[in-house]
């Protein structure tokens, strides 16, 4: 029986790695866990669209929500990649807009880079 193959791959830019690497192993393995499940199936509670190109990851381990946000990049013709941006701790209701504008930012940058 052949296995579903992923969706997309997804590549971690260094704030997104250091965010991940600073997390306990516990939260962290589910994190990679619910990015993994998200490659194979759509579902709206570990992968949701924020705006226009960004989106979260989502995760939540024992009452503390995480995100990781990121965007997706198409233009590699063999390959679509989700691209994560970096990491926080939601704190409240709304994923604050300080932090998807830095996903934005990081977005232009990676898009402006020959």
């Amino acid at each position: 029986m052949n296995e579903p193959s992923p969706r997309f791959d997804v590549a971690y830019l260094k704030d997104a790695k250091e965010f991940l690497n600073s997390l306990d192993s516990k939260p962290r393995l589910k994190i990679y866990r619910n990015i993994d499940l998200s490659k194979f199936r759509n579902n709206p509670t570990l992968l949701k669209k924020l705006t226009g190109e960004i989106w979260e990851f989502r995760t939540e381990y024992e009452g503390i929500q995480y995100r990781l946000l990121a965007f997706w990049d198409k233009t590699e013709a063999a390959e679509t990649f989700v691209i994560a941006t970096h990491g926080f701790v939601k704190k409240q209701d709304k994923v604050p807009k300080n932090e998807i504008e830095k996903a934005e930012r990081i977005r232009l940058r990676y898009f402006a880079t020959p």
